[in-house]
């Protein structure tokens, strides 16, 4: 009786431990939010206090990344299910399409209303990128993938914040059909610097979603120049946005005002170009091989750096497990797995977007990984 007795609290003591932990996590998820919040109340304070926000994104969220280290557990996958199928986890990512709505007007509304110095008026902008591109394009990355109508039209919300609603085309039917390829604009090439392959990834990147959206027309025998084209719609919403938030707020305030207008560009620039810096992350310098002339092997885990740092998967929705994202597109953030396999970052990507737009400094850390990478690789048949 006893044995039993010890047995039956040990396994109470251990369902309660893993009940904790599934509760923390969830909790953990909630983290993206300190981001904006923090940058709401620098903008109040006022002055050098507005460098909050990039302080902790870029100084104190690798910190704590180094100190609690990484996560390299998975679900498990009789659980698989069942938290994929938690609907906490897509409210999280809802309320996020919301409040960045109201963020950005509420940004829009703050620059303008308010006398900004030059360096307030940077910083804030910046800082409101962080959220905006750092957290916004990610949850659009997320909800972009899935295949309810909801979660789709909820991407596009987002990606019209940030003026980069091509992505929506381009990332799941270009990036993700040629990921690690030369024909791929969003994969950065060995030797190949941050600054060169923000021109290619974009201006390509663009280009693309056009070529693909017109074929689909093409398929169907419709007009590339009609109302169906999603990219005609996707170039001039971000643009009617812009109009509407300076509108409403000249109308709210009884004279015109231009500076709602600009902000939103402003942000919309750095926050894309904070899209461009993680897509130069995640697949520096790998490639797919080539089984014949006009065909590639199948995308694989190996074929996208990871990265299991607990803290800054938390403010990412595990974007760093980019791995598995790209192996299987359509799992959901809360249980995309580890690849021990998989080439890793040695560190989150707060510390490697940093360290990406220092080409000495990233050359000089990455190449030598790389190079370590493809030796083990080909030794092991991974490549070609």
């Amino acid at each position: 009786m006893r044995n039993q007795n010890l047995l039956y609290g040990t396994l109470i003591i251990y369902f309660n431990k893993i009940t904790l932990m599934n509760w923390l996590r969830k909790i953990g998820y909630l983290s993206a939010f300190i981001i904006p919040a923090l940058t709401i109340s620098s903008f109040y304070v006022g002055g050098i206090a507005n460098l909050s926000t990039l302080l902790f994104v870029y100084l104190l969220i690798p910190l704590i990344d180094r100190i609690t280290g990484r996560d390299l557990s998975n679900v498990p996958k009789s659980s698989v299910n069942s938290v994929a199928n938690d609907f906490y986890y897509r409210f999280v990512t809802y309320c996020w399409t919301y409040f960045q709505l109201a963020f950005i007007i509420w940004a829009a509304w703050a620059v303008t209303t308010h006398s900004l110095s030059l360096f307030e008026w940077i910083v804030f902008t910046i800082a409101v990128s962080l959220s905006t591109g750092g957290i916004g394009i990610t949850v659009a990355h997320e909800l972009g993938h899935k295949k309810s109508s909801l979660e789709r039209f909820y991407s596009k919300v987002l990606l019209m914040t940030v003026s980069y609603m091509h992505f929506y085309i381009e990332h799941n039917k270009g990036h993700h059909v040629r990921v690690s390829t030369p024909e791929d604009p969003a994969t950065s090439r060995e030797n190949e610097s941050f600054y060169a392959f923000w021109w290619r990834s974009v201006t390509k990147g663009y280009r693309s979603a056009w070529e693909i959206e017109n074929r689909r027309l093409e398929r169907k025998g419709i007009s590339r120049w009609s109302l169906h084209n999603n990219m005609i719609w996707f170039t001039l919403l971000p643009f009617l946005f812009a109009g509407a938030l300076s509108a409403g707020i000249s109308l709210y305030l009884g004279y015109f005002v231009w500076q709602p207008a600009l902000f939103f560009f402003t942000q919309s620039f750095f926050a894309f170009s904070l899209l461009e810096a993680v897509n130069y992350v995640e697949h520096y310098g790998l490639m797919r091989k080539k089984v014949d002339e006009n065909r590639y092997e199948q995308v694989a885990p190996h074929h996208s750096w990871n990265a299991s740092q607990i803290v800054s998967n938390f403010f990412l929705f595990q974007l760093q497990r980019h791995s598995d994202h790209h192996f299987n597109a359509i799992k959901r953030y809360q249980v995309l797995d580890h690849y021990d396999e998989a080439p890793q970052l040695p560190a989150g990507y707060p510390t490697m977007i940093l360290m990406a737009h220092l080409p000495a400094l990233w050359f000089k850390v990455m190449n030598p990984k790389l190079a370590q990478w493809n030796e083990k690789s080909e030794s092991e048949g991974l490549v070609g």
